[in-house]
């Protein structure tokens, strides 16, 4: 049996690299700057691809406290292709139902992913510390990542083909030339402030702690979210179950709440009581784990791109914590920008290709901002008309279907749909459903040609074939004529693609892909590196897909 590791208390040894004799700064494709969950998720990408990374981190430890906890379908999809994601199932709290409370009663519940035929669940709840932990043991078994604790970036300069970097460590300055160089150092980005940008948005002025409870109690694992409870009058809270019998309760304390205060266990105590006496809990025993207060912001830079340098995540962008859209949408980043700086530095698509990581993510950064600050709007009126508002919303949600879509404890992560993309390519068929150009691939049960089954999501584009190229995946949908002239038409277009057969579309198990995709045979479905739809057809013709491939390495 495997040794607990705790991985809160890890050290990571300060290491001598050779490139600090170097007489002149040693020259590397890539270099990531924050080793949190979006850099180490970034290096992980690369190096699959066979990119070398240098990845500094400006400390020789991983995080502690909760942190970011919820991790979203697709954030598990993604870790899938990373080599960590059935780690963090397996330890992880696996959630779809949430509850929302107004006063005493439950006005509603939902489903966030009511339907089945999904690998992985809605959520996962686990600790920000195992995840990086986990992603940090799986950049130990990648030779291509050179991992650098205790070097941290105090100085960044550009020209037209390279970044100079200025590293400092225990022994001293030295520095290094990059291709390009990634930003994943956090919403404090020193990275941002060498570049002189800053990011812009709204400040909330409010208050919440944030407490991990450890206590052994059968409340099932449901997202409870409170309004104005007996318990936490005039305020909100909400609570989730982490692994090790670790409960996370986040208390709303107003903007006059005093941090330091709020954060001492005799504080912290009495309100976790008085939640497990109004929930009938009486007699669990808890402690306190780890607290902080903390208040947010709803931001983003205007440009992630700034010349050789690409930013990710919190670095990038911040919202508030409802919703679970921070490290959801920071390791959604890196999905996006990996295989584009790698088909860039393998010189298969121009530099311009990474202008649309910057685009597409600004979008996706505007569409989690603009979620995140409805969620803090309704949760934190901030005048009475508001309040009277909300609390009539509420009070309407226990009887009436229509106000519980007015309803916000806060709207959970879900992955951008890329429609206005420049490597799409428009549909000339006609499709129905949800898998249009832009939208990231659904899962579904699949049967292949050979009758076995499986996961759509991993059959496509296996890490060990992205070395060869910028792996593009067909799906060729059904059997007979149709889908072999689908098929012909995908090798006489001379582009290296990876084809997946979905065989059976008809009945049993492969039915739902089929429905899924709106397929029928003949059906192609033209993939992304980040399995983002980029081009759909009934039935393409080899230039179509020359077309679509070249268009979504912007070259069209």
């Amino acid at each position: 049996m495997q040794a607990t590791v705790d991985y809160q208390s890890l050290r990571f040894d300060y290491r001598h690299h050779p490139d600090q004799d170097a007489a002149q700064p040693v020259r590397h494709p890539v270099v990531v700057v924050g080793a949190g969950p979006v850099g180490l998720a970034l290096a992980i990408d690369l190096a699959q691809q066979r990119i070398p990374v240098v990845l500094l981190d400006n400390d020789n430890t991983l995080s502690t406290g909760s942190r970011a906890i919820c991790f979203a379908k697709r954030t598990l999809e993604i870790f899938d292709r990373l080599g960590c994601a059935d780690r963090m199932v397996d330890k992880g709290v696996s959630w779809k139902i949430g509850k929302v409370f107004f006063k005493d009663d439950q006005v509603y519940q939902f489903d966030l992913l009511p339907e089945a035929g999904h690998e992985r669940p809605a959520f996962i709840n686990l600790q920000q510390y195992y995840v990086e932990g986990y992603l940090a043991e799986r950049v130990a078994e990648l030779p291509l990542i050179d991992l650098r604790w205790n070097n941290k970036v105090i100085g960044i300069e550009q020209n037209a083909d390279r970044a100079l970097v200025t590293i400092e460590t225990p022994e001293g300055n030295y520095q290094l030339e990059a291709d390009y160089v990634a930003a994943c150092d956090g919403s404090r980005s020193g990275m941002r402030q060498m570049l002189g940008q800053e990011a812009k948005g709204r400040i909330f002025r409010d208050r919440f702690l944030i407490a991990d409870v450890n206590m052994d109690t059968d409340l099932p694992t449901e997202r409870k979210f409170w309004f104005d409870p007996p318990f936490h009058p005039g305020q909100s809270v909400l609570l989730h179950k982490q692994a090790d019998d670790m409960w996370r309760i986040d208390f709303q304390l107003g903007w006059d709440a005093d941090p330091v205060e709020e954060r001492k266990p005799e504080n912290i105590i009495p309100r976790v009581r008085a939640l497990l006496d109004s929930i009938g809990h009486h007699d669990v025993q808890f402690t306190i784990g780890w607290a902080s207060v903390y208040t947010f912001a709803c931001q983003r830079m205007e440009h992630f791109r700034q010349g050789r340098v690409l930013f990710a995540g919190d670095s990038a962008h911040g919202v508030s914590p409802f919703g679970a859209r921070g490290a959801n949408s920071g390791v959604q980043d890196t999905d996006n920008l990996a295989w584009k700086l790698a088909a860039v530095l393998r010189h298969e698509a121009p530099d311009a290709l990474l202008d649309t990581y910057a685009s597409e993510r600004e979008d996706a950064a505007d569409e989690n901002i603009l979620n995140s600050t409805r969620a803090t709007d309704f949760i934190t009126p901030k005048s009475e008309v508001s309040r009277l508002f909300r609390d009539a919303v509420l009070e309407l949600s226990k009887r009436h279907a229509f106000a519980r879509t007015l309803v916000n404890s806060g709207r959970l992560s879900v992955p951008a749909t890329l429609r206005d993309s420049p490597l799409n390519t428009a549909d000339v068929d006609a499709f129905a459903g949800r898998m249009v150009p832009g939208a990231p691939a659904a899962d579904a049960p699949i049967v292949r040609a050979d009758g076995s089954t499986g996961w759509l999501l991993r059959e496509l584009c296996p890490a060990s074939q992205a070395h060869a190229a910028t792996c593009f995946t067909a799906l060729v949908f059904g059997r007979g004529e149709a889908a072999e002239r689908s098929r012909e038409a995908l090798a006489k277009s001379d582009v290296a693609l990876h084809v997946v057969n979905i065989a059976d579309t008809s009945e049993g198990e492969g039915a739902l892909a089929a429905q899924r995709y709106d397929a029928k045979p003949g059906t192609v479905y033209l993939l992304r590196p980040d399995q983002h739809v980029c081009a759909r057809w009934r039935h393409p013709t080899p230039a179509d897909v020359r077309a679509a491939r070249d268009r979504a390495l912007a070259k069209g």
